[in-house]
């Protein structure tokens, strides 16, 4: 994939059919599936912010071109106005939200997904946060609680930082005791951005399942 860096709001990028294909995407499946449409956009975008370092942190501006033999297209951040107009940070322009944006991704590359707690395909709901330091991970896996084993978690470690993978199983938890989990996850550690696709292919696994019990277990509970 081509990446090119506009300025601090904007990249351009382009992919072949055939990289597309080497994903594991098939060319019509790109316009008329919107989840695997918007599969395809978020690992492209993995690819643009580790390259790039181009986090996406809230609403975008996204033009799509399809040529002959691959796709152009353009990134920029934007925010809602009060008037609830998309406005790219840049001052470039105001586009209509509901229409321009909502439209374009539901046909291109499905909708805008945010980075916080998130639903995938099958219900469950899933949570990414980091550490600004280790400790943070030993405390918090001591004070975690939770009796109904309704969470997987993944302890990761990229680029000099610790990021946990939580996911919450929708079946087995209601949105009262959900909620009470993330806040005590919050207490010691802070909302990322990052995905999983980046954490999976560039990061180092420490502990794949059940990540606090194996912390516990190899890290006594500071006084």
């Amino acid at each position: 994939m081509d990446i090119e860096r506009i300025n601090e709001n904007t990249v351009k990028f382009y992919i072949s059919y055939l990289d597309i294909e080497n994903l594991g995407f098939e060319r019509e499946e790109i316009w008329y599936d919107r989840e695997r449409s918007e599969q395809l956009f978020w690992q492209m975008m993995d690819e643009v912010n580790y390259k790039e370092d181009f986090n996406v942190d809230g609403p975008l501006w996204i033009q799509v071109q399809a040529l002959e033999k691959g796709l152009e297209v353009i990134v920029t951040k934007a925010k809602i106005t009060k008037n609830g107009d998309l406005k790219t940070q840049d001052g470039m322009a105001d586009i209509p939200y509901d229409e321009k944006i909502e439209n374009l991704l539901e046909d291109k590359f499905g909708k805008h997904v945010t980075h916080s707690v998130d639903e995938d395909m099958d219900g469950a709901m899933w949570l990414i946060v980091d550490f600004d330091d280790f400790e943070d991970v030993i405390q918090l896996s001591h004070y975690f609680q939770d009796d109904t084993d309704s969470v997987e978690v993944t302890l990761y470690y990229y680029k000099s930082k610790y990021y946990l993978y939580m996911e919450f199983s929708a079946d087995l938890l209601d949105d009262h005791l959900q909620e009470d989990l993330i806040s005590q996850v919050l207490e010691f550690s802070n909302d990322s951005d990052m995905t999983i696709h980046v954490l999976e292919e560039y990061g180092k696994k420490i502990f794949e399942y059940d990540a606090f019990s194996q912390v516990k277990a190899y890290f006594p509970a500071q006084a």
